[in-house]
């Protein structure tokens, strides 16, 4: 059984598209055993206790350096013997010591083809405003192993969606929510619970099942 931990600040939408996943056996042997919010007041919390799954708000501001902060959170993953990190609509920047501790296995969902439209300041509904003001034909997500950095580590999965004529940030953002998003992540999840992917410096390899 494939212990996730997963990241939130807002919705929750993708913690729901991993849980529901599970349900349908899409994700066999997989099992979210805690949610950790950044953000007190994110619906994914709800989410979570609907599922009686344990919630933790860790909240960057609450410590005095990221030291502090990266060891509650391994403290917490390592309380509930969490083997994969998922952020999933998390919006604070992990620090190296938390990166190190569970190097490979943190993936990130990021709401456009990596590298468009990416890095700081690049989260929520920007990245599709950008993607409209530069008048791109195609956008999508893209799920990628953690680093230091924001939206960097080798990437595991992309999917492109069109970008319609009449779209605005938020018909795009929810297009690519519903067509990528809740699709690639729980791909990745089930790719990494059957041990098939291997990173090789800034390429990730998946093997036929």
């Amino acid at each position: 059984m494939l212990r996730i931990g997963v990241m939130v600040s807002g919705g929750g939408t993708n913690l729901q598209a991993i849980m529901d996943k599970i349900d349908d056996g899409t994700l066999k042997d997989c099992s979210v055993v805690t949610v950790v919010s950044s953000n007190s007041k994110a619906y994914a919390i709800q989410r979570a206790k609907k599922r009686q799954i344990p919630v933790e708000v860790i909240s960057r501001k609450s410590f005095e350096d990221s030291a502090h902060y990266d060891r509650a959170l391994i403290n917490h993953m390592k309380k509930y013997d969490v083997q994969l990190v998922v952020l999933a609509g998390f919006l604070s920047l992990l620090g190296e010591g938390f990166v190190k501790e569970y190097r490979n296995a943190i993936i990130n969902v990021h709401p456009s083809l990596i590298p468009s439209f990416c890095g700081k300041g690049f989260y929520g509904i920007i990245p599709h405003k950008k993607a409209l003001e530069y008048g791109v034909k195609i956008t999508g997500a893209t799920v990628h192993f953690v680093e230091p950095e924001y939206d960097s580590g080798p990437i595991i999965l992309q999917k492109a969606v069109a970008v319609m004529s009449n779209d605005t940030p938020e018909t795009l953002q929810q297009r690519v929510m519903e067509q990528v998003e809740w699709e690639i992540l729980p791909e990745a999840i089930r790719l990494f619970s059957e041990g098939r992917l291997s990173v090789n410096g800034r390429k990730v390899d998946i093997r036929e099942s």
